[in-house]
């Protein structure tokens, strides 16, 4: 099972998607880390996504798409792939739909986590008071949950013409978030007796 998961900032998905892997043994694929995790690495691929970076600019489609097919083998193993922070933007969601169909895959789910971003900054403004932690910081939070409104709006309706979209309260209680997201995904796959 292959599964998108959409949320802003501080709302969860990380969260969620640990569980998902401790309990389902799913692969998550989080954009940020795997070019992290390809800078670290020192390839050839590596290194053109730390000039790029060290320039200051936006690694390309081609290359994040590039990343992304080469963790598939692993997810196909493990029986299924989270992406977090990917895709983007239609054109990244129309790419990894061709991408997956090369391999006889798709999408199967697309959860949102839903939230009442007024109470989300208002969380997020305590915690900065209490803890300091700089990413809590409310101004830039509030800049970041403009970017991923303008940057998730337009897969909203993409994958909801696919009938894929699944709308999850993410206020609830984790227990509460985790109960909705396992009924949209159905049981977990018994792994095969041993004999």
């Amino acid at each position: 099972m292959n599964l998108i998961l959409f949320g802003p900032p501080a709302a969860g998905k990380g969260t969620q998607a640990k569980r998902l892997v401790d309990e389902r043994g799913m692969v998550q694929l989080s954009t940020g880390d795997m070019l992290r995790a390809a800078i670290a690495s020192g390839s050839p691929l590596g290194e053109r996504v730390k000039g790029i970076m060290e320039r200051g600019e936006l690694v390309s489609d081609a290359i994040v798409i590039a990343l992304i097919e080469e963790r598939l083998p692993e997810t196909e193993a493990a029986g299924g792939a989270i992406f977090d922070g990917f895709p983007r933007t239609v054109a990244q969601a129309e790419a990894l739909d061709s991408m997956l169909a090369g391999r006889n895959a798709k999408i199967d789910v697309v959860i949102r986590l839903r939230v009442n971003e007024h109470e989300l900054l208002e969380r997020i403004s305590r915690r900065f008071a209490e803890q300091g932690r700089a990413d809590d910081n409310p101004d830039a939070y509030a800049v970041r949950l403009k970017a991923y409104n303008d940057q998730t709006a337009p897969l909203l309706p993409y994958y909801a013409a696919q009938d894929k979209l699944v709308e999850v309260d993410g206020m609830g209680t984790v227990e509460a978030v985790a109960a909705e997201i396992d009924h949209a995904l159905g049981p977990p796959p018994v792994a095969a007796a041993v004999g």
